[in-house]
This record gives C-alpha cells, structure tokens and sequence, in this order.
C-alpha cells in the first residue's frame, strides 16, 4: 500500500473525529503550558452534545497472550499497523470501561489495546507460587511486559483510576516507551510514606474502603459482597451516571477473577505501609517517592461531578514538564469519565498525539 495515501486516510480520519466530538470538551476550566509558557482561561462554560454512551456492548473475541509473570487477557481493535495505544482502566472497573472508546479511536486509525489488569477478568498468573503483588509499580510493569510481548515499542498510554496511576508511572520512569500520555485525575503517583500522615477528617472519610480494607473483617467483606462493594464505589463516584443492570454486570463478571480479592487487599493495605511488597520493586517505588516528574506531552482530564476522591488539578500541573493541558468535561461526567464521556476521552488522545 502506498505510504502516503494510506497516511492521509488515517489523518482524514482523526480530523472527521475531531470535527464531531470537538464540542464534547466543555471549556469549564482549561490549564496549558507549552515551552515553559503558563496560562489559565476561562473561556465560558458550554453545554457539550448529548453524550451518546453503551452503544457497545464488548470487544468481541478477546485475545491473551503470557507477558512477564502474567498471562494477559485484552480486547484489541483497529489496524495493526496503526499507531498503538494503551487504556488502563481502574477498579473496580474493568476494559468495557473503553468499549466506546476504543472503536472511537479505530476510525482514526489507531491499534487499540485494552488490557485486563492483574486479578481482574482472564487475566491470570501464570505460577501458583508468584507472590500477589498489588503494589504501583507492579501493577505498571504488567503494561511494560504487555508491549514487548506485543512488540509494540511505544504506545501512547492512557488511563483512569488505577489505569491512571499505571500510566502516570510509565510516563515517568520509562517515556521512552510512553510517546503521550491521558491521566484521568492527573498525577496520581503517590508517596508512601506521605500516605502514612493523617488527613482532615472530612478528606479521611473519602477513603473510608481503604481503612475496611486494612482489617481482616473487611477483606472478608469483600470476597463475599465484592459485587455490590463495587456497584456502591460506582454510585459514589459517579453519582449521575445511570447505569443499567447490564453494563454493570458486564464489568462485574471481571471481579470474579480468583487473584481478584487478593491484589486489590494487598494495593491498598501496600499503600499505607501495612503490607510488604517486593524488593526488586524497590528501586522504583524509590524513584517515585521522590516525586518524578512526567515530560512526556499529556492531556489531564476530570469529570465535573467526580464523586471520588481526587485533587485540585493546580497541585499536580507542575509535575508535567512537557507540553501540557487540564481539561474539565461538563455535563455530569463522574469518576469512570471514559466509559461516561467517550468522545471527550477519544478526543483527549487524539490530541495529544498531535503534540
């Protein structure tokens, strides 16, 4: 196929994406930087289009392939000679947080991977013996030994919730293997040894599971209510998001992983310091408890009713070096913003990628 032809299709492509969900991104709060330039606008709020969300109900037959400690379930979509990109998604969510995403980003000529994190979905552990790791750089890790053994040497990573954290990390221990970057919430890296200091009590309520979490009678709380654990964490953090029955089950069935319980216990209780992790982790987590910072060109983006706990995006701008923006989405758009406002996100990447 001639290059250049089929360049211009992929390019027509992305411009026909942009035209029809450009007003998707409300304009309630836009922050920049390019070349060390600083600027914070206004610029009115408006309404964006009617969202049009579900329109997709799966990935179709899903693929796995054993990368690193893991053998990993993923739904992939679009040319396989297109330029790749990564979704991470977070929990308790699952990859059909994507599943209008990803066909979003296909029509503009992207590969599109969209991975089950460990201990969600068909995801699994390939020994019995391996330690269930739930600890940050872990879990970003798996998405490293996801591209090698796709070959994929660069992808533009982007994600939400813990898929945000994974690929916050990517982009700033490894942006040789990150080209841009999307981070729901922004930098989400956290410190743990800041983790261990109180917060004002109305912050501490926020992170009440965390504390659940921390007892045995919780762990046991959630291997046995784990399905309406997660439907409540939706309904916290999306409180306008109208979910069916359906899409939630859809996602639901990806709890019922048997390492599930395990790595979600161990990622909170690791990241108060009441669990160990790994000493071969240890150079990164030590790495990242200096703050690292990301340069890699990134789009941070939040939903204007996100019911998770999540910070002012002025205390995490200056973490990204490189080219930069904030986006808030309006229209209702909770924690789970991929899945609720799909245009909004698609578009996100495709942005970025043209930095």
């Amino acid at each position: 196929m001639n290059t250049n032809r089929m360049s211009e299709g992929i390019n027509s492509s992305r411009r026909r994406l942009l035209g029809t969900v450009a007003m998707s991104v409300a304009a309630g709060e836009l922050f920049t930087r390019s070349s060390g330039f600083a600027q914070y606008g206004n610029g009115g709020r408006e309404d964006p289009p009617a969202t049009k969300v579900a329109t997709n109900t799966s990935f179709g037959q899903l693929k796995q392939i054993d990368a690193g400690a893991l053998n990993i379930g993923y739904g992939e979509v679009g040319s396989v000679n297109g330029p790749a990109v990564v979704l991470l998604h977070g929990w308790p969510y699952d990859i059909h947080s994507y599943v209008d995403v990803a066909p979003l980003l296909a029509a503009a000529g992207y590969r599109v991977i969209v991975p089950y994190l460990r201990g969600f979905g068909t995801t699994h552990f390939l020994s019995d013996g391996t330690f269930r790791n739930g600890q940050q750089s872990a879990v970003a890790l798996d998405t490293i030994a996801l591209m090698d053994a796709l070959k994929i040497q660069r992808a533009i990573i982007a994600g939400f919730d813990w898929g945000a954290r994974s690929a916050d990390i990517i982009a700033a221990l490894w942006p040789e293997r990150c080209k841009a970057l999307v981070s729901v919430s922004g930098y989400l890296i956290p410190i743990q040894n800041s983790n261990k200091a109180p917060l004002p009590p109305k912050a501490e309520l926020q992170w009440w599971y965390q504390y659940y979490f921390a007892t045995e009678r919780g762990r046991a709380g959630y291997h046995e209510y784990r399905r309406d654990f997660a439907k409540l964490i939706w309904q916290i953090a999306s409180p306008n998001w109208t979910f069916d029955d359906a899409t939630f089950n859809r996602s639901a069935a990806a709890f019922d992983n048997s390492d599930h319980v395990a790595i979600v216990i161990h990622n909170y209780r690791w990241r108060l310091g009441l669990a160990e992790g790994e000493s071969k982790y240890n150079k990164f987590e030590e790495e990242l408890g200096q703050g690292a910072a990301i340069g890699v060109p990134t789009i941070t983006l939040e939903g204007d009713a996100n019911g998770a706990p999540h910070a002012d995006p002025g205390s995490y701008a200056n973490k990204f070096s490189g080219r930069y923006q904030h986006r808030i989405i309006a229209g209702g758009i909770g924690h789970n913003l991929p899945q609720e406002a799909p245009q909004a996100f698609a578009q996100a990447v495709i942005d970025v990628d043209a930095y």
